[in-house]
């Protein structure tokens, strides 16, 4: 009787998939598709997983459409990461009006700031916090917290999800040492489209440069290409990355300024399509290391 008033009350007011109705899951809005892809582990089957900024998108330059603003609307908890990555983020939780639970995945991760392209001797937060298998792990619990105090019923399930998943992130963090050391330590640099590796570089001692700062939005001086430009054949650098959700009109240019052919592709702030090489951020991680241990040999 109960499941059949459920079915009349949502032919009544149009129950989409990602509602509480759906099989009594937790609506859950993940700000971009690695936190979609981390909430999704952690909640398991107790959460409906919607995501504002899919596969191959830059989160940087989302514009929030009406359809972002009513999912928003309707979810008991929004996913973000934090650390400044979501500039949009206040304009559309007022415009949907949300009144559930913000989890701020990043909150607790050692932030790292770097050098603010536009305005010199200002200093800017480094969003890309996920780049770093030890700071997910910082992702993972606190996703795990949030849905715990959420619903408390469910919690030893939540904990023991993200605890799997650390053991995960621990032998991900442990092989990509290991292939990073196969390298010399001189010989780890390369260049991608915008400042996204920051993390990445700190905990496997890879240097990357780029002519684009931490966000997409700003261009880069014809001083600061020069100069790169200047540093790749300097330096015989050789591994040239574009990045998924990034514009490659500038790399390339870039690249056929400096005599280099352009190594490949990375993931930096977004996953692949689900049928891609980086369909989730374990993979998309194995999937980056492999891709730049291939670039840095060609060095």
């Amino acid at each position: 009787m109960k499941k059949v008033f459920r079915t009349i009350l949502c032919g009544l007011f149009l129950c989409q998939a990602t509602g509480a109705w759906a099989a009594d899951r937790i609506p859950v809005v993940a700000s971009f598709s690695i936190l979609g892809d981390l909430v999704a582990v952690v909640g398991g089957d107790r959460v409906s997983v919607t995501t504002l900024v899919g596969p191959d998108q830059d989160a940087h330059v989302f514009e929030p459409r009406p359809s972002d603003v009513k999912a928003v609307a309707q979810a008991r908890v929004f996913v973000v990461n934090g650390l400044g990555f979501e500039g949009w983020l206040n304009r559309l939780q007022r415009s949907a009006g949300f009144k559930g639970t913000t989890i701020v995945a990043a909150e607790g991760v050692r932030a790292r700031k770097m050098e603010d392209e536009d305005h010199p001797g200002r200093t800017v937060t480094d969003p890309h916090a996920w780049q770093d298998p030890s700071n997910v792990k910082i992702y993972v619990r606190n996703i795990a917290r949030g849905l715990s105090e959420l619903d408390p019923e469910h919690a030893a399930e939540y904990q023991s999800n993200g605890t799997a998943y650390a053991a995960q992130l621990d032998a991900l963090d442990a092989w990509a040492r290991e292939q990073y050391q196969s390298i010399p330590a001189e010989k780890r640099r390369l260049i991608t489209s915008h400042d996204a590796f920051g993390y990445h570089a700190a905990r496997y001692g890879v240097q990357f440069l780029a002519p684009q700062g931490v966000n997409t939005e700003s261009e880069p001086s014809a001083k600061e290409v020069a100069r790169l430009i200047k540093q790749i054949k300097r330096d015989k650098i050789k591994a040239v990355f574009m990045e998924n959700m990034s514009n490659p009109k500038l790399l390339a240019q870039l690249a056929r300024d400096a005599g280099v052919s352009p190594a490949g592709k990375l993931y930096a702030d977004a996953l692949s399509a689900k049928d891609g090489p980086a369909a989730d951020y374990l993979t998309m991680m194995r999937y980056n290391v492999q891709q730049i241990l291939a670039g840095l040999r060609a060095n």
